[in-house]
């Protein structure tokens, strides 16, 4: 089990991102939030091959990108909350592990900042600042 808030701010680090990540999956499959205001794009977008293959188009590049960037979302939840509600051991003994969690939601906040809008920015921030208070306690209690 976690040692306490420690592991309840990283638990609900993962727990913003695995949101996130949800709300994309369902605003990708379930509704028409990333389609492109312009119609005529939207079906030139489904009738055009990108460079690199003529196998797919570059609406169905542009839908498996977002479901795959759900999926990633929701896996580094589920692998962070995991770690940090039953195998606290396992990551606060990891340096690597530890690591790879704060840059990994680095990177997403220069993303969101660079090419999201607001709403998922302030979540990734939110998620950045829990996980690294959570680093902070735990490597002061060490």
């Amino acid at each position: 089990m976690a040692s306490g808030t420690v592991g309840a701010l990283i638990a609900a680090s993962a727990a913003v991102v695995a949101f996130l990540g949800a709300v994309h999956l369902y605003y990708t499959l379930a509704t028409d939030k990333f389609s492109p205001r312009d119609c005529g794009l939207k079906q030139r977008l489904q009738a055009v091959s990108p460079i690199l293959t003529s196998r797919t188009t570059m609406w169905k590049a542009w839908v498996g990108f977002n479901i795959s960037h759900s999926l990633g979302a929701l896996l580094f939840g589920a692998v962070y909350g995991y770690l940090a509600l039953f195998r606290w051991p396992v990551l606060v003994g990891s340096p690597f592990l530890l690591a790879t969690g704060a840059l990994v939601l680095g990177a997403y906040l220069v993303l969101g900042k660079v090419y999201w809008f607001s709403a998922p920015f302030r979540g990734i921030a939110l998620a950045l600042l829990l996980y690294l208070a959570g680093l902070v306690v735990a490597l002061a209690q060490t």
